[in-house]
């Protein structure tokens, strides 16, 4: 049986080469891809048909939003950017204080403290105690008689707090003030209480406001929505608070005023204009300036006289804040109020010479340039901004001097 299965084998084999033989060699015409199509049936897998890895061109990786900076070299300003960075190192600071003052007695348990990483702005996943040991002078762990740990604030922190209070009094008024011009600078002259309240550092409103603007009915109305949403309402137009910062500026120098904003128009080559008339002709364009506390919402969204508005806006928007800046969401928080855009972004970034954006392209911050010196340093500053960079100064600060009140580092 075996020897005639092998004689099969042998005679399949051997007649199967006949006819293939048979196929090329009785057939003169056939083709040369009739002749490849033969051997298509071997492996070609040996051959090396892509560049091996290692000598491949590397990529450069696109840089995420979340960390390229808005400004390249050499526009870069290191003040500006360090600025933002005292506002990271702090972040927990300033975060925490908010929280602790609205506590009772101003005391919070360490293991709630723990838990409330967002609210009080320690990085999510690390111990709340390395980030107060940060602070020494102004944050204190204690055992309470319960056998609990709880945190708080020192007795020297306790003083600063006091007076804040007193700063915020003195400054009521033109806290109030700043209240109306935004109030006059929106669409419908209403504004969502909570808006204000969660900006209400920026502008150096106190906690308390909406316990005080009681006091002021000819001012503001609060109105109670649907919803249950409470909205504060402008009661009477003052014209005397409705002059931008720009316009009282254009009153002491005209010429700045003129240079502070560039809407160039496009012209033809065949004009053949040298920079002079260039300049000329784009200062007829960018003039007159459209006032912030016109009705931005009737002018059509696309025309050059909107974008004015809302440059304009933006402006008196920042010179009303205690550091003559502010962050993407401090703005975006009244983008339907100031009828803004999605493109607010870009249209700063055409502003350099009033503008600087710092930061990154996710989380940036818009400077008013000409409130800062060329160091860097604000040059009017409010006793709230005072104040603050004194809080600044003892919160990096460890050891208190004896039979005294002031910190060392």
């Amino acid at each position: 049986m075996t020897v005639w299965r092998l004689f099969w084998t042998n005679s399949t084999a051997i007649s199967s080469n006949s006819k293939t033989s048979q196929h090329f060699s009785l057939n003169p015409n056939s083709t040369f891809s009739q002749f490849t199509s033969y051997f298509r049936q071997f492996s070609t897998s040996f051959l090396v048909t892509k560049i091996p890895k290692k000598f491949r061109k590397k990529r450069k990786k696109k840089e995420s939003p979340r960390t390229k900076l808005v400004q390249t070299q050499p526009n870069i300003n290191p003040y500006f950017e360090n600025i933002l960075f005292r506002d990271t190192h702090f972040r927990f600071l300033t975060k925490t204080k908010e929280f602790l003052s609205k506590q009772p007695h101003h005391v919070l348990p360490l293991d709630d403290a723990g838990k409330l990483h967002q609210q009080l702005g320690f990085p999510r996943g690390r111990k709340v105690v390395r980030s107060l040991q940060r602070h020494p002078s102004i944050f204190e762990i204690y055992r309470h008689n319960d056998g609990k740990m709880w945190i708080g604030f020192t007795d020297f922190m306790e003083k600063l707090l006091d007076e804040e209070g007193k700063v915020m009094n003195e400054m009521e008024n033109d806290r109030v003030s700043v209240v109306r011009k935004l109030l006059m600078m929106s669409k419908d002259k209403r504004i969502a209480l909570s808006k204000i309240y969660h900006n209400r550092l920026l502008f150096g409103i106190p906690e308390d406001f909406r316990d005080r603007i009681r006091k002021y009915e000819d001012y503001f109305k609060v109105v109670v929505e649907e919803d249950g949403k409470r909205v504060i309402e402008l009661v009477k137009w003052d014209p005397t608070l409705a002059v931008s910062a720009l316009e009282k500026e254009y009153m002491v120098d005209e010429d700045k005023v003129k240079k502070a904003f560039k809407f160039p128009i496009k012209h033809g080559k065949a004009l053949d204009l040298d920079e002079g008339d260039e300049r000329k002709l784009n200062l007829l364009y960018t003039l007159p300036l459209v006032s912030p506390y016109s009705d931005g919402s009737k002018l059509d969204l696309w025309t050059v006289e909107a974008e004015k508005f809302r440059v304009g806006l933006i402006h008196e928007f920042l010179s009303l804040t205690l550091e003559k800046r502010a962050y993407i969401h401090n703005i975006v928080e009244f983008k339907e109020e100031f009828c803004l855009t999605k493109h607010t972004y870009q249209m700063l970034l055409k502003q350099p010479r009033t503008f600087y954006l710092a930061g990154t392209e996710m989380n940036w911050s818009v400077f008013l340039k000409d409130a800062y010196g060329e160091d860097g340093i604000l040059l009017n500053k409010d006793p709230q901004v005072l104040f603050n960079e004194k809080l600044y100064r003892y919160a990096d600060m460890k050891v208190l001097k004896p039979s005294s009140d002031v910190y060392e580092t």
